[in-house]
């Protein structure tokens, strides 16, 4: 599966050198049921980053995900992704640029993989010929091959599952906003899928079992009473002996770990 974003701003060679944030945030709340779930983010994500993000308590990492893909609206701050603010979903906006995949996927089950994907690609303004070139590609990367024409209600919810990654991947975003998706995969199967291509693509990969995402990712963001309480490259954990898991994740905030320039690597399995 191949993967570019030939007309951003930061797919020239210069990114490296120029390194624009592919995800902003200032001072972004959100409050549900009476409480704070998000109040006052501030985060800076550079183009190419694989960013763990993990939170106390768990919902906060969900909450600030659905308001980057649009799907909650916050009480405060402001937001940008991709270098913009959300303006439109058409196929020459935000609709082809960032992509969200959740935990809970039923996406039309009364239609099947291949007519999904189809509908996507219609749907972002993807040319019937680029649609017939990156469609098989997907379905093969994900497997999808043996239930394409079978309604996803009888496929079953890791072909669902991997349905919605590949149709997420279909439009190539230049964001790509994962929360805690293939839970129904095999651990190694799940590694494999989410080893999203791309140099140049930002992955956000919201996860409560931190331990399984180590080498899908190079930097880790903690929010704790819904701010952020530590953005760190992934080697800071092992620098000072602590394993990739929310007690080490905290450890390592505790101990207030440099941000190093808040730049972790760039993208990992790329």
């Amino acid at each position: 599966m191949t993967s570019s974003t030939p007309d951003a701003l930061w797919a020239s060679r210069s990114v490296r050198l120029l390194r624009p944030s592919a995800v902003t945030c200032r001072g972004l709340r959100r409050r549900e049921r009476r409480s704070w779930v998000l109040d006052g983010v501030d985060l800076d994500l550079d183009v190419g980053t694989r960013t763990l993000l993990v939170s106390e308590p768990e919902g906060s990492a969900s909450a600030l995900l659905r308001i980057l893909a649009g799907l909650s609206r916050p009480s405060g701050g402001t937001f940008r992704l991709a270098g913009a603010r959300r303006a439109d979903d058409s196929a020459a906006g935000w609709g082809r640029r960032v992509a969200y995949v959740g935990p809970a996927v039923a996406p039309f089950p009364w239609l099947s993989p291949g007519e999904i994907l189809e509908l996507t690609g219609r749907l972002a303004g993807i040319p019937p010929a680029e649609r017939r070139r990156r469609i098989p590609e997907l379905v093969t990367w994900h497997r999808l091959e043996a239930a394409l024409h079978r309604p996803l209600r009888r496929a079953g919810a890791a072909v669902a599952s991997r349905t919605a990654l590949a149709a997420a991947l279909l439009t190539e975003p230049e964001v790509l906003l994962l929360d805690d998706p293939l839970g129904g995969e095999l651990p190694v199967e799940r590694s494999r899928l989410l080893r999203i291509p791309g140099e140049r693509r930002t992955v956000v990969l919201a996860s409560h079992l931190p331990g399984q995402e180590a080498e899908l990712v190079s930097g880790v963001v903690l929010l704790r009473g819904g701010r952020v309480a530590l953005h760190a490259p992934i080697a800071a954990l092992a620098e000072r002996g602590l394993e990739l898991s929310m007690r080490g994740i905290s450890a390592l905030a505790e101990a207030g770990a440099p941000e190093r320039d808040r730049r972790p690597a760039l993208a990992v399995g790329g």
